[in-house]
């Protein structure tokens, strides 16, 4: 007879085991990768994308088309072309602007009262144009915008690269979402 105290780590080692062999067997029947891309897709060119706003930060251009050029190199498993790629990505930036957002209290000045904003939005807009070659019913033409919130008490010469960073960054998701992603 096995003692009690023996038997209750033996069943909690079991049941341990079991449970990790059914975990694996469950994880190996599903494919975690989510892509949409057919496997005889390969190769993706993306142009630069021009910013055309009529606010302009000089870097947008080629900040948002290098993040965008590394993030499906980088995470899809498609190859860079130069010619007939099986995905082609291009585009312009539309958009730059930003607005206040939330007004603060009222302050005194020697020229009277003056209104300043609490808070600043940044907004990016991009159109895309998206050609799929292996499967033309898949191409599309989208626009993507996204913005952030900062505090205007803030150096905009100071924060204006970190927020635009983010907020390229979660335009790129979704247009790699809307391209690869199979949710």
């Amino acid at each position: 007879m096995i003692p009690k105290y023996n038997r209750n780590s033996l069943l909690s080692t079991f049941k341990t085991c079991i449970f990790l062999l059914v975990s694996c067997f469950l994880i190996s029947c599903y494919s975690f990768s989510g892509s949409s891309l057919r496997e005889d897709m390969k190769t993706i060119k993306i142009n630069m994308f021009p910013n055309n706003a009529a606010n302009n930060l000089p870097s947008l251009s080629q900040d948002f088309t290098v993040a965008l050029q590394n993030r499906f190199l980088q995470r899809s498993g498609l190859k860079g072309a130069l010619e007939n790629p099986d995905l082609l990505i291009e585009g312009e930036i539309t958009d730059y602007n930003i607005t206040p957002t939330s007004i603060g209290a009222a302050t005194t000045s020697t020229t009277g009262n003056v209104v300043q904003a609490q808070q600043n939005k940044l907004t990016i807009t991009v159109k895309v144009h998206y050609e799929n070659s292996k499967d033309p019913t898949l191409s599309f033409d989208r626009t993507y915008s996204d913005e952030a919130v900062f505090n205007s008490d803030l150096d905009l010469n100071t924060i204006e690269t970190s927020q635009v960073k983010i907020v390229n960054e979660r335009i790129i998701v979704k247009i790699f979402n809307d391209i690869v992603a199979n949710w």
